[in-house]
Parts: C-alpha cells; structure tokens; sequence
C-alpha cells in the first residue's frame, strides 16, 4: 500500500515545519545533554586545577632548607575527613616526594615523569589493590619553595554531584523544549494561514465562476511569486471563454431574429391556403418552429442582459393575463386551460415580462405533455407561489435533478422539444432569487411551483 501525505499546500507545509522542529527538537536536546556532561568535566577538571594551585600555596622551605607541605588545620581536616575520596601527591623539583595521601599514591608517583604547566589527565584504577577508581591531573605549578609537581586526583564517585545537578538542570528544562517547539510550530501554521490566504480567497472565487459570471477575474494582488503566473494564464483564459460565449450569444440571438421573419411570412402564407390534413402538419410545424425560436431569444436576452427585479409587480395580474393569452393556443391544440387565484393583489419583487415568460414556457410544457382533452391549472397564492399543474405522465424521480439543465431532453420528452423551456424558467427564478420545484400532483401528473420573494 502507498502512503500518500496531505494533498493541500498548507497540510505538506505544516507536516514538514513539524518534521523539521521535531528534528531541531532532538538535536538541540542532544545538543544540550553534551554540553552538560561536557560542562561537568570541565568544571571537575576546574576543581582539580584549583586544588593542585592551592596545594602549591602551602609548600614552604624550612630554615635548614627542607621543602615541606604546611595545610591549614581546616584544609588539612578536609583531607583527613576523607581518604579514599580525593588524594594528591607533591614532589620537588629534585624528585623528592614533599607529601602524599594517601601513602601508596606517593609511592606510586615517584615512577612518573614531572608533569608540565599544562594539565596531564590519568586514569588510576586502584591504589595497593584498592578497588575505588581515580580520575585526576598532574601539573607543574610555582611555589615559595619553587617549581614542585602536583598530582590531585579525586574518586569516580565523587564528581555525582556536579553531574547530579546538571541533570537535574536539564530534566528541568527538557520540558520546555516540547512546549517551545509546539509553540513555534502554531506560529509558524498561522503564518502559513496567512500567507496562503489570498490563494484560499482566489480558489473561493474561482469557484463561483460559471457561464453566467465569465466576466469575473482573480485577483492577482499579495500572491506569493510562483502562484501569479498561473492566476495570471487563468484570467488570460477566462477572458477567452468570455468572448466565446459573447460569440455564441450573438449567434444564438442573431440566428432568432433572422429565422423570424420568414418564418413570420411562412405562417402568413399558411393561412391563406385552403385547409388539408398536411397543411395542419405544417401549420404544427412552423407552430414548433415559432416556438423555439422564441425560447432561443429568451435565452440570449437572460445570457446578455442582467434582469432588474427590484420592482413590485401583481403575481396574480401577470398570470391570469398570460392564461388569457395562451387560452386560445391551447384550445387549438385540444387541451384547456383554468385560473385561480385570491381576489386581490400577490406583490412580489421582479420583472413583470421575465415571470410572464417563465409561466408560458411552464403552461407550454404542461400543454404539451397532457392527454388530449385534459387541462391545465394554473394558481397563485397570497404567500408568492405560483403553481402549475398537468394531467401528464408526471417527472420521474430520476429525471427531477436533470430537467432544469439546457438542452436536457429526458427518454417521455415530445420528439420535438428542444430542452430550452425549463432551463430558461429556472435561469428567471435564480435572477429573482426565487426557486423552481416538481412534484407529483395528487390525481397524476407534474405540479411546477415557482416561489417568488414577497415584496417589502
């Protein structure tokens, strides 16, 4: 199995801060142990320098010429307390041993070379088969009596002290470390947060762009170096898709209002011959024809130009005048039509002709889908919804997430439908922030509901 690491930049960034502060962690830790046991051998190398310099200060040379070793009674008492603990040996420049404790260390020192002004370390494991091992230095250092060679040596037990205290100086601070680095990494997400904000703000509106909102750029300022020329190439891109879709909608629009005019004529032209069964046919046809056109119209005119739905406008007026109008057409094609409504005004907040629009496109799809002889209900309510209803096959489930989409044809569309009607009702209720729903009516069929906001 492969393990992946985090996909976002934040996450790969934070994951590697906190790989690298466990690291600095560890090794400042490390770090911190050497320096103390370092530390502690220096300062018991220091100790063992000063007793050898202050051995030297009590060496005197008597009046007939002896060099002997003179300890105050508290030094000397310091000594004697204990033995085995730290030892030293003293000898003159001649070779003679001046003083030793214990005995045996004198004896022993009496084979060795005479140490320099620098420190000389040794390992002594055992004095006369004792078993206490002894770590200490031998120099040569000035006295009243001359130069004479001091070794001073202390027991392997007796430096626990200074190590006991470093340690206890590093457990101390050792928590501290974890806490300072958990810190340092907060600091660091939240500088990261803060640095990637602008990027997290780009990807919010990069988001929102659709074909409605092609004009809309990212904004290129505070963008960390290496993510601005690849915001840059999208605005360069999305401006290209803007003009394409500018090209598409004057085509689409041009394309309209050219094909109306002959279209206008061949239906004139219809009416003036005598009536057969295929002059109904085609009568059906330029009826269809008429039709789409008119959708595509409605179409380029919501992809072009921003609807004002600021105004209030009567819901129930607008309905009962559009099922006035297509009354007519839908007798014609044998189905009918019925109002209903309250008394009195519905106000809402939109455009007059964009909801009178939407309304015909959903009582054409109604006639439409309805058995011959069947009606069509249409109806307003005081709380701004406006509902109509058909005695159709109804939506299936399956297609009611589909249906709103442009060019969506489900498998019981009418062979001649284009897929523009309820795609252009759901672009009217999203410009007046309304919404479009279906459901099944009671008795069969489909109930469209489009829910307006009420005006203020």
């Amino acid at each position: 199995m492969i393990l992946r690491g985090p996909r976002s930049l934040q996450g790969r960034l934070v994951v590697r801060l906190a790989a690298l502060f466990i690291a600095g962690m560890v090794a400042i830790a490390a770090f911190l142990v050497w320096r103390a046991y370092d530390t502690a051998d220096s300062l018991a190398e220091r100790e063992l320098s000063l007793r050898a310099a202050d051995l030297a200060r009590y060496v005197v040379r008597g009046a007939d010429g002896t060099v002997r070793l003179e300890l105050p009674v508290p030094l000397q008492k310091a000594y004697e307390a204990n033995p085995d603990q730290d030892i030293f040996a003293l000898r003159s420049s001649d070779g003679r041993v001046i003083a030793a404790q214990p005995a045996a260390f004198g004896a022993l020192i009496e084979r060795w070379s005479a140490p320099s002004d620098d420190p000389a370390y040794f390992h002594l494991p055992g004095i006369s088969g004792g078993t206490q091992d002894y770590y200490g230095l031998g120099l040569t250092v000035d006295s009243a009596a001359g130069p004479v060679a001091v070794w001073v040596a202390r027991a392997s037990g007796g430096f626990a002290l200074i190590h006991s205290l470093l340690e206890e100086f590093i457990f101390d601070i050792a928590w501290v470390i974890p806490l300072f680095m958990l810190l340092c990494l907060a600091i660091a997400v939240l500088a990261i947060r803060n640095t990637l904000a602008p990027i997290r703000q780009v990807s919010e509106i990069a988001a929102s762009i659709g074909p409605g909102t092609t004009s809309v750029r990212l904004p290129e300022d505070n963008l960390p170096r290496e993510i601005a020329p690849l915001v840059t190439a999208v605005n360069r891109a999305l401006g290209r898709l803007e003009q394409g879709f500018a090209v598409q909608r004057q085509f689409t629009a041009n394309a309209a209002h050219e094909l109306r005019t002959p279209l206008a004529i061949i239906t004139g032209a219809l009416e003036t011959m005598p009536a057969t069964t295929e002059l109904a046919r085609l009568k059906g046809d330029v009826d269809r024809m008429n039709r789409l056109v008119e959708q595509l119209l409605s179409v380029a005119r919501l992809d072009a130009v921003a609807l004002d739905v600021s105004a209030n406008v009567d819901l129930a007026a607008i309905a009962r005048e559009t099922v006035a109008n297509l009354a007519p057409w839908a007798l014609g094609q044998g189905r009918t039509i019925a109002f209903s409504g309250p008394d009195g005004a519905v106000s809402v907040r939109g455009d007059g002709y964009a909801i009178a629009d939407a309304l015909r496109n959903l009582v054409e799809n109604a006639v439409v889908h309805s058995p011959p002889n069947g009606e069509v209900t249409v109806s307003t309510s005081a709380d701004g919804r406006l509902q109509v209803a058909d005695q159709g096959p109804g939506v299936p489930e399956e297609d009611r997430a589909h249906i709103f989409e442009r060019f969506w044809r489900g498998r019981r569309a009418p062979s001649h439908g284009a897929g523009l009607g309820l795609s252009i009702v759901a672009e009217i209720m999203k410009a007046h922030g309304g919404n479009v729903t279906v459901e099944s009516g009671s008795g069969g069929g489909a109930v469209f509901t489009l829910g307006f906001p009420r005006a203020g």
